[in-house]
């Protein structure tokens, strides 16, 4: 999976990006940055930290047992 950042401004002004798959879908969406240098960061946040990222399924709860 290639896939690709997208950088966009939002109607605040904020900067947000979004990792996209090659078939066009959203994998994941970020907050809003104050800056475009910022949400590069947080860009490059992502490439550093998430390469081997575990899963962890918090999605049992004492309701569903």
């Amino acid at each position: 999976m290639a896939g690709k950042f997208v950088i966009t401004k939002d109607r605040r002004g904020e900067f947000r990006f979004k990792l996209v798959a090659d078939n066009g879908q959203a994998i994941a969406v970020s907050e809003g940055y104050n800056t475009k240098a910022a949400c590069v960061n947080g860009i490059e946040s992502v490439r550093r930290n998430a390469p081997d990222a575990k899963i962890d399924d918090s999605a049992l709860t004492a309701a569903t047992v």
